[in-house]
């Protein structure tokens, strides 16, 4: 785990701000546990829960047989029963597995029971392409999970956000997942040493800007920022918004950009076409119509699986260069 010098700032990759988050979970929790595919031995494919089963034993790092509909369905029962499980699911791309106990068990178990179960699971799940792992290990699926009534749905961009979401999650007594990105592990960020929460259902403006507003999610808001930078030269003075929140969508701050900018584009990494992007831009038609000055534009992976070679996955996923293309094409430069 890298550390900046005393007198500096607390640098941690992603990846290590995932490891740490659960740890302070577990020590503040007695009734936590960690479950799933090689989390213990292994401490994660990843590398996340690398200490964890010396620390805390093998009856709160467990590990599972390669089963998720098991995994899930351990995760809804523990939790129903006074535990307060995190539930590790390598890949996103796994969830089609259990995809009946996660939307007719997990998602609706508090209100078949009229509120008189909580469940206060916490599912971390690893999204997106760039690792060549081909289409059954690439996809991102968040735009599954926030149609589920019951489930919140969180994605944090950063290594402060990755800590802070994961401990809001485990304090929190609805199932959530944390929909984090493999691309982003190395990736360092400030994070303090003492625990702290990210609010659920808040989004965040990365870069204020005023003539166009860019919402990004996950790993895309690295391309945004960096798409923000070149409009710049241009020009274009760009506000970057981190949705963050993925269910419950902070509305209130989306709307809040376009009345200052007046024109918008949405980027995330699945594919377009029936992404979360179309219900932000929806409810930005229904809320801020009259703040609009242009469509709202769209940039998503093509309607295709993820490609294997790495030259087509290149192409595939969604980056800076296409996101300054379509901020153009809507301004008309």
């Amino acid at each position: 785990m890298s550390e900046a010098l005393k007198d500096g700032p607390r640098m941690l990759p992603y990846v290590s701000a995932i490891t740490e988050g659960v740890r302070q979970v577990l020590e503040e929790q007695d009734n936590a546990f960690v479950a799933g595919e090689d989390v213990g031995q292994a401490g994660s494919v990843f590398g996340y829960y690398q200490g964890l089963l010396a620390e805390f034993g093998d009856r709160r790092i467990v590990d599972t047989p390669i089963s998720e509909k098991g995994i899930i369905g351990l995760g809804v029962g523990a939790a129903a029963t006074g535990c307060r499980p995190i539930i590790d699911i390598m890949f996103m791309d796994f969830l089609g597995e259990c995809m009946d106990e996660v939307a007719n068990q997990m998602a609706k178990m508090r209100f078949m029971f009229g509120g008189g179960a909580t469940l206060p699971v916490t599912v971390l799940t690893m999204a997106g392409a760039g690792m060549n792992l081909a289409a059954q290990h690439s996809q991102s699926w968040e735009a599954f999970l926030a149609h589920l009534p019951g489930v919140k749905v969180l994605m944090p961009s950063n290594a402060y956000d990755a800590k802070g979401m994961i401990i809001a999650a485990a304090r929190d007594d609805n199932p959530v997942f944390v929909v984090m990105n493999k691309m982003s592990l190395a990736m360092q960020a400030e994070v303090p040493a003492e625990m702290y929460e990210v609010p659920i259902g808040k989004a965040a403006v990365v870069r204020e800007g005023s003539a166009f507003s860019i919402f990004a999610m996950g790993r895309m808001v690295h391309e945004a920022l960096a798409a923000a930078k070149t409009l710049e030269s241009l020009g274009v003075d760009c506000e970057v918004v981190d949705v963050r929140s993925i269910q419950p969508f902070d509305s209130e701050t989306a709307v809040a950009s376009i009345k200052k900018t007046h024109r918008a584009l949405v980027v995330h990494e699945a594919v377009r076409f029936g992404g979360f992007g179309g219900e932000i831009v929806a409810q930005l038609q229904e809320e801020a119509f009259d703040y609009l000055d242009a469509p709202i534009a769209r940039v998503g992976a093509p309607f295709s699986p993820v490609p294997y070679s790495p030259a087509l996955e290149k192409l595939y996923i969604p980056n800076a260069e296409r996101i300054v293309a379509e901020v153009k094409k809507v301004l008309g430069i």
